[in-house]
């Protein structure tokens, strides 16, 4: 009998903090993004301790920051401004490399009620706004905990089989492979809202920290309820309006252009390959 009176009181406490935070709760968190860059190339056209050169250089301008402004129900995802514009390049023995990951003005906003986001692309140049639902992520507990900052945080994972496009020199057509997406994401019940950082939401708190094969999302710091500059959600309307499937054909068209330019018999110039997925 007192077991289920202690757990009837701890129930309803933690449903008095998530009605406390319910009111009118806003927050700012700020990330840091990191990625392992992988070059895949004809080992007779540039040696290994080239490439892992150019890895390295792509790996530190690739390191980002980026501020996630939320409310209850909605989320605005943007890149911190930074002086560091501009594509990641890097170049070692008379090869360069250019990675373009779109504008810093570039917005991603979700919204949990209707379970919808609008994204702003770019693809070689032309703007798009991408409206379309948000995709269900099947999240699994898996009991771990440890602590980001002054949060106590869960761990849960995500894993599915999407398929990618791909294309090297030396193919006529692009190949259809099954990649497997494998997730690991912290979150906190501290801060009761479903939010997280660019794509990744759905889970009973704020994602603090997400590893997604070769790259990280952690956050650094959080400021709830910020008074000198109140939090506003900017919804994205710059580009093309166009829902996910259309923007995925318009992006392998793209790659189908670039891959008829390209194309050749292997060994013929540098080796390359080009890989479009989710």
């Amino acid at each position: 009998m007192k077991a289920k009176i202690l757990l009837l009181i701890t129930a309803f406490s933690f449903s008095f903090i998530q009605l406390s935070f319910g009111q009118g709760l806003t927050g700012r968190a700020y990330y840091k993004t990191s990625s392992n860059i992988k070059i895949a190339m004809d080992s007779t056209k540039m040696a290994p301790e080239q490439m892992a050169e150019i890895q390295a250089q792509l790996k530190k301008q690739m390191e980002k920051e980026f501020i996630l402004d939320f409310t209850q129900t909605e989320s605005i995802w943007k890149q911190a401004p930074s002086l560091g514009g501009g594509p990641a390049t890097a170049s070692s023995g008379g090869m360069e490399i250019k990675i373009m990951e779109g504008t810093q003005d570039q917005l991603l906003y979700k919204n949990m009620e209707s379970q919808s986001y609008i994204e702003e692309q770019d693809l070689m140049g032309k703007g798009f706004l991408v409206k379309d639902s948000l995709s269900t992520m099947d999240w699994e507990l898996t009991g771990k905990a440890k602590q980001i900052g002054n949060y106590a945080c869960q761990e849960a994972k995500y894993m599915r089989i999407v398929d990618s496009k791909r294309f090297s020199t030396g193919m006529e057509e692009m190949e259809t492979v099954k990649d497997t997406v494998n997730i690991i994401a912290w979150f906190t019940p501290q801060i009761p809202v479903s939010h997280g950082p660019n794509q990744y939401w759905g889970l009973p708190g704020l994602i603090l920290e997400v590893q997604n094969e070769g790259s990280t999302i952690i956050c650094q710091k959080i400021v709830l309820n910020p008074s000198d500059e109140p939090v506003e959600i900017e919804i994205p309307n710059k580009g093309k309006e166009v829902n996910r499937k259309e923007f995925m054909a318009i992006q392998e068209e793209q790659m189908q252009d670039m891959m008829k330019r390209y194309s050749g018999k292997p060994g013929e110039g540098n080796q390359f390959t080009i890989r479009i997925g989710n």
